[in-house]
């Protein structure tokens, strides 16, 4: 299918939306819709490159327009910026889990650029019988596998994996990537946090490791703390309100009966400013928040 009839279509259904929707569009900012107005003429243009710049100013000015971001997404693919496109449409499934033509594109996109097991991951959230269900079976296909297979590998509970440490003296791990953080609890496990694939791993006394937790909803952890019960503190890099909710959300949904406790450090006075309720509301996951001094390295207080 050609990008042109791909995105009008994507553009004709926006507008749509928008016209029967007035509760929703007037929930836009006015700056957002006008640099969004303006992508579309781009692109009609054919100013691809002016059209993304737009789109990108959109959701800038609004950080929950999702045309805009759709828009983005797919002009970054067309213009073979794969990665970039990717973390689009990332932002919209943060904000619209149930977007699952946007889950679908990023099951694509990451299959595009190599990450199969994520592509596997966004697949295993798409309902086999939605729209866009024939869709990921043949995604999955292309990856010679199949949903069923992908979901049970997705979602069976992790066991013991012998990790075949090179020295079994001191425990070397070729395969935990980049390590950020590390805990160890009373009965001798020890945990590990990766960065770049959102896990946290467990090694048990006995030198075998275990997935312990596993989701794109941990916004790359950076440290770990644990307390006398074992209770676990992941520390992840999110700064805006929706991550910060969808990060409580993933652990509030792991640990149901867990007490909760965030040690929240605002990063700039503007952003604080601006999504002081979305912050409040993001919050409020916790059972018990504790709030820093706002960090003024990067901006003065006005």
């Amino acid at each position: 299918m050609k990008y042109n009839n791909v995105l009008k279509s994507v553009l004709a259904i926006a507008i749509v939306v928008g016209t029967m929707t007035s509760t929703f569009a007037s929930t836009i900012a006015t700056d957002a819709k006008l640099q969004y107005n303006k992508g579309v003429d781009y692109y009609k243009l054919g100013q691809f490159e002016e059209a993304a710049n737009c789109f990108k100013s959109a959701v800038e000015l609004d950080p929950n327009y999702i045309d805009a971001y759709y828009n983005l997404g797919t002009i970054l693919e067309y213009l073979k910026q794969d990665e970039a496109a990717l973390a689009v449409f990332k932002q919209i499934i943060l904000r619209r889990p149930d977007d699952y033509e946007s889950v679908y594109k990023a099951a694509e996109l990451s299959k595009k650029v190599g990450e199969y097991e994520k592509a596997k991951m966004y697949l295993t959230l798409i309902p086999t019988d939605s729209l866009i269900g024939s869709r990921a079976k043949q995604l999955a296909a292309s990856m010679n596998t199949d949903l069923p297979t992908v979901k049970a590998e997705q979602t069976q509970p992790k066991s013991y994996i012998d990790a075949n440490p090179k020295n079994d003296s001191d425990g070397m791990y070729n395969d935990i990537s980049s390590p950020t953080g590390i805990v160890t609890d009373n009965s001798g496990n020890l945990y590990v946090a990766g960065f770049s694939d959102n896990t946290i791993y467990k090694i048990g006394p006995d030198n075998k490791k275990l997935v312990y937790i596993k989701s794109e909803k941990i916004d790359g952890p950076i440290g770990m703390a644990i307390d006398d019960n074992g209770n676990i503190y992941i520390d992840d890099y999110a700064h805006h309100p929706t991550e910060i909710k969808v990060t409580l959300e993933a652990v509030r949904q792991k640990f149901p009966d867990k007490h909760i406790v965030v040690i929240f450090k605002p990063n700039t006075y503007s952003r604080t400013k601006d999504f002081t309720n979305e912050f409040i509301d993001a919050l409020q996951v916790a059972d018990k928040v504790f709030l820093t001094e706002i960090d003024s390295n990067r901006e003065k207080q006005e």
